[in-house]
């Protein structure tokens, strides 16, 4: 009888975070390349160049896999961004490239 040998590349660390098994890479990571800019495995593969194929297939099946557990925390990353952004508002990056619009309209 064939025996199958799972290759998961995908592991829990000590905080349930879903990691590459190798690399500090998060596996959330990943999906949010695929999700953002609809990156395939390929195009995230020149993004991280140290992970093989293979463990770029594995995180986004992982994904899917568990994807309202990701889903959940994603929504809750985007609340904490929004949160954040009103209690500190405009950076003085954010502050000074406006100046530098206004200052070209007038132009």
């Amino acid at each position: 009888m064939p025996v199958s040998e799972p290759l998961s590349h995908v592991i829990l660390d000590e905080a349930g975070v879903a990691r590459v098994d190798g690399t500090t890479v998060k596996v959330i990571e990943i999906a949010l390349d695929h999700l953002a800019y609809g990156w395939s495995a390929d195009a995230i593969h020149e993004q991280f160049t140290h992970l093989s194929l293979a463990q770029i297939h594995a995180a986004l099946a992982y994904f899917y896999d568990h994807q309202a557990r990701f889903e959940a925390e994603i929504g809750k990353i985007e609340r904490e961004v929004t949160q954040w952004t009103r209690e500190l508002g405009d950076s003085p990056l954010q502050r000074r490239l406006r100046q530098i619009k206004l200052a070209q309209t007038l132009v």
